[in-house]
C-alpha cells in the first residue's frame, strides 16, 4: 500500500512539475491516470505547506508555484508516505522494540506516549505526537496528564484520536493505581501501636475512598493479637448514624477472622476530617459492644482528601 501511495504521489508532482500556472481542472486533466479527488489533495497539501501559492483569477483559483524547481519530489513523497512513521524506522530504533528489548525504564516520555498513542496520521507519526505532548507536558507537569481533556490533546497533535486517547488516560490511570498499590504495600506499618499508626495505614489503604469518595462509608479493619492488620471489610454506605450502625455488621467479620482488636474507618467527602459528636457517638457505642464481646476497637480514624484524624485522640 505504501508503494502504490508513493507512485500515485510521484505520478501527479511530475506531471505538474512544469505547469507555470494551473487551475485545479488543469491538473486534473494533466494527471489523467489518477482519480480526480486524489489530484485535488495533493494540491491542497502543497498549498498549505506553501509550497503553491493560490490565489483568484476570473473568481477561479489557479496555482503557481512558490519556488520553481525548488520542490525535491523524491524527499516530498517520503515525508509524505513515511513521514517518522514507526515503520519506517530501523527496528532497533522503535519504543516497542526498545521495550521489549531494554525494559520499559529505558525509553523516554515520549517513547512510552508513542507506544500509547500506537499510530499517526499522515504527516503526524506517534512518535512526532508522543513528542509534542512531552515537550507540552515536561517532567515537572507530567501527572497533570491524567487531567488533560481529548481537545486538549488534540489541540497539541492531530494524532490524538478517540483510542488513542482512551489508551493514554488508561496507561496514565494504571500507572497511578500501580504506584499507589507499591507505595502502600512498601510502607504502611505491620503493626497498629497507637493513633499515628491507624491514621498513617488508613490513609494508605483507603487512599481511593479518601479522595474520591462521594458519599460516608464506614469500613473496619480487622487486627490480630499483636496489633498487625488482617483485613478490610466494608460495612455500610450513607451518612454515619449511631442508630444505624449496628454492631452484629460491624463486629461479625471480625468474630469470623478470631480478630483481636478492630479499627473503624469511615470518611469525609467534605475533605475536613474533624470527628462528628455523631462519630464519637458510634465509637462510643462500638467501644461497649467490643468489650462484651472481648473484642477491642483500638481506633476510629475519618480519613479526607488531604488528612486523617483520629476521633479516640481528638
Amino acid at each position: 500500500m505504501t508503494t502504490d501511495r508513493t507512485q500515485k504521489l510521484k505520478r501527479v508532482l511530475y506531471a505538474i512539475q512544469n505547469l507555470d500556472q494551473f487551475s485545479s481542472d488543469l491538473a486534473k486533466s494533466t494527471c489523467s491516470d489518477v482519480h480526480p479527488s486524489y489530484v485535488t489533495r495533493v494540491i491542497k497539501q502543497l498549498s498549505k505547506e506553501g509550497v503553491l501559492n493560490k490565489y483568484l483569477e476570473s473568481k477561479k483559483e489557479v496555482y503557481c508555484w512558490n519556488k520553481p524547481n525548488q520542490l525535491d519530489i523524491e524527499n516530498w513523497v517520503a515525508n509524505q508516505v513515511h513521514g517518522e512513521q514507526i515503520k519506517a524506522s530501523p527496528e532497533q530504533e522503535r519504543p516497542r522494540e526498545l521495550l521489549l528489548q531494554n525494559g520499559p525504564k529505558s525509553l523516554t516520555d515520549a517513547q512510552l506516549i508513542a507506544i500509547l498513542i500506537r499510530v499517526g496520521i499522515p504527516g503526524e507519526s506517534a512518535i512526532h505526537a508522543g513528542r509534542r505532548i512531552s515537550n507540552r507536558f515536561s517532567l515537572a507537569q507530567l501527572g497533570k496528564l491524567v487531567d488533560a481533556s481529548l481537545p486538549e490533546l488534540r489541540a497539541i497533535s492531530k494524532a490524538i484520536r478517540k483510542d488513542s486517547y482512551a489508551q493514554i488516560m488508561a496507561g496514565v490511570e494504571l500507572g497511578r493505581r500501580v504506584s499507589l498499590l507499591r507505595d502502600r504495600i512498601d510502607r504502611v506499618p505491620e503493626r497498629i501501636r497507637g493513633s499515628d499508626d491507624a491514621i498513617r495505614y488508613c490513609m494508605k489503604e483507603f487512599h481511593r475512598l479518601a479522595v474520591d469518595g462521594v458519599q460516608e462509608e464506614f469500613h473496619i479493619v480487622t487486627l490480630d493479637t499483636q496489633l498487625g492488620p488482617i483485613g478490610t471489610h466494608h460495612i455500610t454506605t450513607g451518612t454515619l448514624d449511631a442508630s444505624l450502625v449496628h454492631p452484629r455488621e460491624v463486629f461479625r467479620p471480625a468474630i469470623r477472622e478470631s480478630a483481636s482488636a478492630i479499627i473503624l474507618v469511615h470518611n469525609h467527602p467534605s475533605g475536613d476530617p474533624t470527628p462528628s459528636r455523631e462519630d464519637r457517638a458510634v465509637t462510643d457505642r462500638l467501644t461497649q459492644a467490643g468489650e462484651l464481646l472481648g473484642i477491642r476497637v483500638l481506633d476510629h480514624i475519618v480519613v479526607a482528601k488531604e488528612s486523617g484524624r483520629s476521633v479516640l485522640a481528638g
